[in-house]
């Protein structure tokens, strides 16, 4: 899995007055848990922009002041008018324990419902996974390559090795969607 490094500075005063503050020197608060002690701390926004604006998964080299942390995000928070980020969780990730993770969903294969004129209709783009560190998954392959016209491809087709998928596997991760052109020559054929 990608690995990215973000750099921190502690926060001495916890409160909404002084993360508003930080907010408007383009900083973002942030939370560091699941270790030994809670750490508070903000980053500068624009580190945020290949973590957070891209479909990938990583892990988080996260840098305080010379300390060290390997994280992977848990939680962000948007403005709800602007989009801005407002706040940003971080899990510390520990040998041995295991953690649950949104993996991003990759499609192999050709459809052949795809080929006859369907349209690939994507349900899920990520699947929630738990895995120990060192086994998490850049993405998760789903395999369409029998995927006919109307058909999908449930979560519980997925093969997982190393992880388990926790995402209900009832659910639909792709659709090949018959268009309104087809349906018409399909109901003609019989």
């Amino acid at each position: 899995m990608k690995s990215l490094e973000i750099v921190g500075f502690k926060r001495a005063n916890l409160g909404k007055k002084d993360a508003k503050a930080l907010r408007l020197d383009s900083y973002v608060p942030c939370v560091l848990y699941g270790g030994t002690e809670q750490v508070h701390f903000s980053s500068p926004a624009i580190l945020f922009r290949e973590l957070l604006y891209t479909p990938e998964a990583h892990i988080v080299d996260l840098n305080v002041e010379g300390t060290m942390y390997r994280a992977i995000v848990q939680d962000a928070q948007f403005h709800p008018v602007n989009e801005m980020l407002l706040h940003v969780d971080f899990l510390q990730l520990e040998e041995g324990k295991e953690v649950k993770m949104d993996i991003p969903v990759k499609y192999i294969g050709v459809s052949p419902g795809v080929l006859a004129g369907g349209k690939l209709v994507s349900k899920l783009r990520k699947v929630k996974v738990k895995a120990l560190p060192e086994h998490l998954p850049d993405y998760v392959e789903v395999n369409i390559a029998a995927l006919e016209l109307g058909k999908s491809v449930k979560v519980s087709e997925v093969v997982a090795s190393g992880y388990t998928i926790l995402t209900s596997g009832a659910a639909p991760i792709a659709t090949v969607a018959i268009p309104r052109a087809l349906k018409g020559t399909l109901a003609t054929d019989k």
